[in-house]
């Protein structure tokens, strides 16, 4: 009886342990991993010793997210300003116009809060200012408990989140989908159309796109190598359907019904400041394979 009724408990609590580690780790596959290890190790404890379920199913997804994330700084994996032998772009959660979500099982209900934009600036912090900003300012934990599982002071916590608070603010992106919409709508129509001029006028000049290949990330920067870019690739054989790429405007690209690439926008004051562009065959498979749609990549 228990166990059912720790089951009931860990269900009831999955969706938000998923938000946790997601954010923390930007992969689908790990954040589901690092779930069901909490699950295990639930299994496994004395329900009676345990105070708050909730607050300690957290503590341990956030403890073994720490560990994933310290893993690949062993392994030697930088960040993405770092060049073009780099980790890839965080998995996307994909809404096709008709409704259809990247993950039936509604992992992809986190997509309204979870910009790409936000993940790709969590990638470039520390794991443990990671950790301090996501469950703080994301998930409100007090610092004295985020303090414990980073073996730090509440203070130095505190210092760690404020670093990482710095580098996430300073934008303010367009929140409007509708907005976001006719801004990505005229991006298309001009690289299409071949028109640099108003491609040019779509982007923020400063722009920044990361393209995801599959062996690290390839980045581009400024409006007139962005725009060229998208006029290079824009070939008639290429279709472009409207998606929200987590909760954002973004784009699906076919190739004759298969799916061939995820484009994700940011939006800030009419502009696009930020493309995320995927075409990683192992994330493309999966994001076909969730749409019912065929990878162009084999």
């Amino acid at each position: 009886m228990q166990q059912e009724w720790l089951a009931k408990r860990f269900e009831d609590e999955r969706r938000q342990l998923f938000g946790v580690a997601y954010r923390l780790l930007g992969s689908a596959a790990e954040a589901e991993d690092a779930v069901q290890e909490a699950w295990v190790r639930l299994s496994r404890s004395d329900a009676d010793e345990i105070d708050n379920i909730g607050a300690w199913l957290t503590t341990v997804v956030a403890r073994v997210s720490l560990n994933m994330l310290r893993s690949r700084k062993t392994r030697g994996e930088v960040s993405l300003d770092a060049g073009p032998l780099e980790a890839g772009l965080p998995d996307p959660s994909v809404t096709l116009d008709d409704g259809t979500r990247q993950d039936p099982a509604e992992r992809a209900i986190l997509a309204d809060s979870v910009s790409i934009a936000l993940l790709v600036v969590l990638d470039q912090l520390s794991p443990d200012e990671r950790l301090a900003f996501v469950l703080h300012d994301l998930f409100a934990v007090p610092f004295d408990e985020i303090a414990t599982m980073l073996d730090r002071s509440p203070d130095s916590t505190r210092q760690l989140a404020s670093r990482a608070r710095r580098r996430v603010r300073g934008r303010t992106p367009e929140t409007d989908v509708t907005a976001q919409r006719e801004v990505v709508d005229a991006f298309f129509a001009a690289a299409r159309g071949g028109d640099l001029d108003r491609l040019i006028g779509a982007l923020h000049p400063e722009v920044v796109l990361r393209s995801d290949l599959g062996s690290g990330i390839t980045t581009y920067r400024g409006a007139a190598k962005v725009a060229g870019n998208a006029v290079m690739y824009a070939h008639a054989d290429r279709v472009t359907h409207p998606a929200l790429v987590n909760g954002t405007a973004g784009a699906v690209v076919t190739i004759h019904g298969k799916l061939y690439s995820v484009m994700a926008f940011t939006v800030v004051d009419g502009r696009i400041t930020e493309i995320e562009a995927y075409a990683a065959p192992a994330q493309i498979a999966k994001v076909a394979e969730d749409l019912g749609l065929e990878s162009a990549h084999g």
